[in-house]
């Protein structure tokens, strides 16, 4: 996995301050990206145990919120097997910071059993997110009011109520 980016104390990408990471990697492609260069799958700074270290010592600093994983797409399938250990130690060492995570594939339909995107890992991720805002970015539903996303169709999902229940939750953030 490749990472394009980490954006320190981001406000853009979610509630609070944030530590932002763009992966690199995306097969959706969406027309009007603002980042279109992370769909090379090799953009940027290849991620080691290095990058993984600073990213976890980084969000120890107590005005972090938590931090948010986009790209790109986080769940390509070679970037879950990455971001899965990363998020298990950010669990276990900084329990208290939550976790926001942008997809351009859809909860119901591409990251549960049987989607085009569910893996070995997708269903331990999903459990250990907070928020996760989903769909692919619409040019035409371009609406630059709405909050943490840019388009009509998506969706900012409350994943612990969402993984409690069983049915999509969403955050009161959608309006």
């Amino acid at each position: 996995m490749h990472v394009g980016q980490i954006l320190k104390a981001d406000c853009a990408n979610g509630t609070g301050i944030r530590l932002s990471v763009f992966v690199s990697g995306c097969t959706n492609q969406c027309k009007g990206c603002f980042q279109q260069e992370t769909w090379d799958f090799e953009y940027g700074k290849l991620y080691d145990e290095a990058m993984e270290s600073f990213i976890v010592e980084e969000l120890k600093k107590p005005f972090y919120d938590g931090i948010t994983i986009l790209g790109g797409e986080p769940f390509e399938m070679s970037n879950q097997k990455e971001l899965v250990k990363l998020i298990s130690k950010i669990k276990k060492i900084l329990p208290e910071k939550n976790i926001w995570m942008f997809t351009g594939f859809t909860y119901e339909k591409d990251l549960t059993k049987g989607g085009c995107r569910y893996s070995e890992v997708t269903d331990y991720i999903l459990d250990q997110i907070d928020i996760l805002v989903d769909g692919r970015y619409e040019e035409e539903q371009k609406n630059i009011r709405l909050n943490f996303r840019g388009s009509e169709n998506q969706r900012i999902i409350d994943m612990k109520k969402t993984r409690e229940g069983g049915e999509t939750i969403l955050s009161p953030l959608n309006n």
